[in-house]
């Protein structure tokens, strides 16, 4: 039988804005919980100090503010990037992919701290609920978990005001009215959702883009950066060895100058319901389109045509929150596997909203000019051949032909 009983301490994966500001404080006043407060630096561009004054100001003892970057993408982006991986076609995965490392780390100070719950401020109706309880129940299945926005009587912004002022809640003075969309970031993207955005039929208002210049204000020259990789990884930009947090940046400074990386879609969330985003991805964007350059030319034919078949089931499990799964670890051996010749530099030129691959060189390269050119090949590959190749294929379309395609 479940544990139903209220939790004594819980770890609360804490911004310090209002909505995770009110959780901890009903947490305290409607549970009688004791909260340690976890708040994650994954490059979303805050300073997050006055996430540990207000946590103290609230009351809590035991604060969490760590800085993850480094972590994120070596740990959790970067095998990703590795698999292609594109949610319906076209998504990066931006906010899928940090939510394991932060239930991750909110495992482990629960673990640490002694605490018998987690909790998170992800609504009813989003697929992070999803993936923060699925990371949980994977990573500490005696775990409880609270999620409030489920739970709880608010039922609009106002009361979420009233009750901050009730309990001496800064407030400030940009929350006091309705935000005109929902924003979530780190160092891979911004997303930006809800609101001014639910009509998937209007284009999205100039403000909603934070991370890039528009494709017509970028500047009227090209850019050229040159990516170099290891074992399938971006190590190197220019030629200058990078950290990989410090080279994601670099890539989304180039991005965002140069109008890469928007993105509005329409997809499917995991809870059954479509939503719209508009999501901005500039240095993952260039990436992307580095690594399949490299690809194309490490890669054998029969795995990198695999690679392509497996990846939309493996973007749907990071999507669906099962980062922690099997399935998802078996995927990522075979992905991982196949990159180990992946390696070399891609030149690629930057203009406008493109990613345009220039050239690409590897000491692994597949690529034999000697066979592949239209010139005297020496014999390095018998035309003839082909004839044969060429029957044996054809061999059962002349039997359908034969009988008739009725």
């Amino acid at each position: 039988m479940p544990d139903t009983s209220p939790p004594k301490k819980v770890v609360l994966a804490y911004s310090g804005g209002l909505d995770t500001s009110i959780i901890l404080k009903w947490l305290q006043q409607e549970l009688g919980a004791e909260v340690v407060t976890f708040t994650a630096d994954l490059g979303q561009g805050e300073e997050l100090e006055p996430a540990r004054r207000k946590a103290e100001m609230l009351g809590v003892r035991k604060i969490f503010v760590e800085d993850l970057r480094e972590a994120f993408v070596a740990d959790y982006v970067f095998p990703m990037m590795r698999a292609n991986a594109l949610y319906e076609g076209t998504y990066l995965l931006g906010t899928s992919i940090a939510r394991p490392l932060i239930a991750k780390r909110q495992i482990e100070i629960a673990q640490q701290t002694g605490a018998d719950a987690v909790a998170h401020g992800a609504t009813g109706k989003g697929n992070d609920q999803v993936r923060f309880e699925l990371a949980y129940a994977a990573l500490d299945p005696s775990i409880k978990v609270v999620a409030p926005w489920r739970e709880w009587a608010f039922r609009s912004r106002s009361d979420l005001i009233e009750f901050a002022r009730e309990n001496q809640i800064p407030v400030a003075k940009d929350k006091e009215g309705e935000a005109p969309f929902s924003v979530d970031a780190n160092l891979l993207h911004s997303s930006s959702e809800g609101k001014v955005l639910e009509d998937p039929a209007k284009a999205p208002p100039s403000i909603v883009f934070q991370r890039t210049l528009s494709p017509q204000e970028a500047p009227d020259r090209a850019t050229t950066v040159t990516i170099g990789f290891q074992h399938g990884d971006p190590v190197s930009v220019d030629g200058e060895a990078l950290s990989p947090a410090t080279l994601l940046a670099r890539l989304n400074d180039l991005g965002r100058d140069n109008g890469i990386g928007r993105l509005d879609l329409v997809e499917n969330r995991s809870v059954g319901m479509k939503s719209r985003g508009i999501y901005e991805t500039p240095g993952g964007t260039i990436l992307h389109v580095a690594h399949r350059a490299m690809e194309s030319l490490t890669l054998d034919r029969g795995a990198a045509h695999l690679k392509d078949e497996l990846m939309p089931r493996y973007a749907e499990l990071i999507y669906n929150g099962y980062w922690f799964s099997p399935e998802r670890e078996m995927l990522q051996a075979a992905i991982d596997h196949s990159q180990r010749h992946v390696e070399g530099t891609v030149r690629l030129t930057l203009y406008k909203g493109n990613v345009i691959v220039e050239g690409r060189a590897s000491p692994s390269s597949l690529y034999n000019e000697a066979i592949v050119t239209f010139e005297d090949d020496r014999g390095a590959y018998d035309q003839k051949d082909a004839a044969g190749f060429i029957r044996l294929n054809a061999l059962r379309l002349k039997l359908l032909a034969s009988r008739g395609r009725s």
